[in-house]
């Protein structure tokens, strides 16, 4: 379990580290042909998912590794999860059907990150 943990870990830390980042950093412009959702949200709002997407990818990893308060990676985890539920919840409302594929897998391997992780 403590492998697979970690293997889930790893993937939803590189996913959310680059898609915050680019929240984080880049212009509403240059996110438009990647996330075209961007106009619908207020751009502070953009910005805070993305600082919760990096601080999330930071609790999945930091905690287990250090020893200190690891339960705080489940709960990113169950974060994540949330968080995808949003996001296809918008993509439906924005008839987005073919977008939805990437909110399912990253849903499910958020909540097997969650139900990993109760055991480091």
């Amino acid at each position: 379990m403590i492998v697979a943990y970690w293997i889930l870990a790893v993937l939803l830390c590189v996913f959310y580290l680059y898609a915050g980042g680019k929240k984080l950093t880049q212009s509403r412009d240059r996110l438009r042909p990647m996330m075209g959702w961007v106009d619908d949200l207020p751009l502070g709002l953009t910005r805070t998912i993305g600082a919760l997407e990096v601080l999330g990818a930071i609790g999945l990893v930091l905690p287990p590794l250090v020893g200190v308060l690891p339960r705080l990676a489940v709960a990113a985890a169950v974060g994540f999860a949330l968080l995808q539920v949003a996001a296809a919840t918008l993509h439906l409302s924005r008839g987005e059907r073919q977008d939805v594929w990437l909110n399912v897998v990253l849903l499910v391997l958020a909540a097997a990150a969650a139900w990993t992780g109760t055991a480091v």
